[in-house]
């Protein structure tokens, strides 16, 4: 079995902090967030751009560079909505450590990154939905297929490149859906699909001391459903001895004392 992988999600221009160190072409701020997740124990880091609709190529290649030069080539997850910014990151890569990811495909307006990522034998999370949230497994499922098919009719590795996100729901106000979003977890796994998603999304609203014992909950029973990533916040201490403890107990790799220091 694989260890569970994690993407460390604290590098997103919706931090302020990070926004301007981006705009600013600040290295500083960056590293640092950097270097908290992967000590945390992140597997990937998650760059999220934001729309970057001026200089997203540039600010792409440049974000890349700096991380992957600092941090020995550590994998990144690619995220913005703007293509031709996912497109300059992949160019200036370094695969040594693990393909790109392509953040975010989904089964209407952003189906398009399918074709990014297997143009550029990159993995894609592949979110199972349309214009809006899926309203039922049935729906999560077409919408799963329709993604499937566009990546098969590209020669993509379906069962190794494209992770699925069912979107974990906010518990507050969809307290009725996440049994359901657990469900379709199994439904993907038993599929022989890698999964992954958004998991802080399920704690959004809530209060500060509650969210890391929420997300801490839903990755188990997530993982017990056959997730196999998710995208994260690597420095909630409570999460990541959830995650490793889960992956002991899924054997997903050998116990010793020291487990939670690996």
């Amino acid at each position: 079995m694989a260890k569970f992988v994690t993407i460390g999600e604290r590098l997103s221009t919706t931090a302020p902090a990070v926004n301007k160190a981006f705009t600013e072409r600040d290295p500083e701020p960056i590293l640092k967030r950097a270097k908290q997740q992967l000590d945390a124990g992140a597997t990937y880091l998650d760059v999220n751009i934001g729309p970057a609709e001026n200089d997203g190529p540039e600010l792409m290649k440049w974000a890349v560079e700096l991380l992957q030069s600092n941090f020995d080539n550590v994998p990144l997850a690619l995220d913005t909505s703007n293509v031709a910014a996912i497109e300059a990151g992949i160019s200036v890569y370094n695969r040594s450590k693990g393909k790109p990811i392509v953040n975010s495909a989904d089964a209407a307006g952003r189906i398009g990154y399918v074709d990014v990522a297997a143009a550029n034998d990159a993995i894609v999370i592949a979110l199972c939905n349309g214009e809006g949230i899926a309203k039922d497994n049935d729906e999560r499922m077409m919408y799963m297929q329709t993604l499937m098919e566009r990546g098969m009719e590209h020669g993509m590795d379906v069962e190794n490149d494209m992770w699925f996100d069912p979107l974990f729901l906010v518990i507050k106000g969809m307290q009725d859906k996440q049994m359901e979003v657990l469900e379709f977890i199994k439904m993907i796994s038993d599929m022989g699909m890698k999964s992954t998603g958004g998991l802080s999304n399920n704690s959004n609203g809530m209060p500060k001391h509650i969210r890391p014992i929420m997300d801490s909950a839903m990755v188990a029973m997530a993982m017990m459903q056959g997730l196999t990533s998710a995208i994260v916040n690597p420095n909630d201490l409570r999460l990541m001895e959830t995650i490793k403890s889960c992956d002991i107990i899924k054997n997903n790799y050998l116990y010793a004392d020291s487990y939670l220091e690996i």
